[in-house]
């Protein structure tokens, strides 16, 4: 036979459990903003203060870049290709780019994607 005295016992731990748990949390939290101040202080001391000299204007010369292969070459050298490949009776075949790339791409694009995630709230001092 429960009576409520074991019931109310259960109670009270449930609650004190569940208060020391938050009470930790709660120092947790306040220990991490308080290195992050900290860290940003210590940051801005630091950074020197570095004077401003007024900008001079920069003069650029535009350069036209040549393709390397002129276009009525390329013109005439595809053109010599696909009359090759007509007199062979052969058509072009599309390049199969279902290819699924390899493992260490996709990871590569995971961390990167973390660490541009980890500079930005760095930057912006979100912690």
């Amino acid at each position: 036979m429960v009576t409520w005295e074991f019931f109310l016992e259960g109670l009270y731990i449930t609650i004190l459990g569940v208060t020391v748990v938050f009470l930790v949390l709660s120092i947790l939290a306040l220990a991490m903003y308080g290195i992050g101040y900290l860290e940003r202080v210590l940051i801005e001391r630091e950074t020197p203060v570095v004077e401003t000299k007024p900008k001079e204007e920069k003069v650029e010369l535009k350069v036209e870049e040549k393709p390397a292969i002129e276009p009525k070459k390329l013109a005439i050298i595809t053109a010599a290709i696909l009359a090759y490949l007509a007199e062979k009776n052969t058509q072009l075949k599309p390049l199969p780019f279902k290819k699924k790339p390899s493992e260490a791409w996709r990871l590569y694009g995971v961390q990167s994607q973390i660490e541009e995630v980890e500079n930005f709230n760095y930057e912006m001092g979100a912690w």
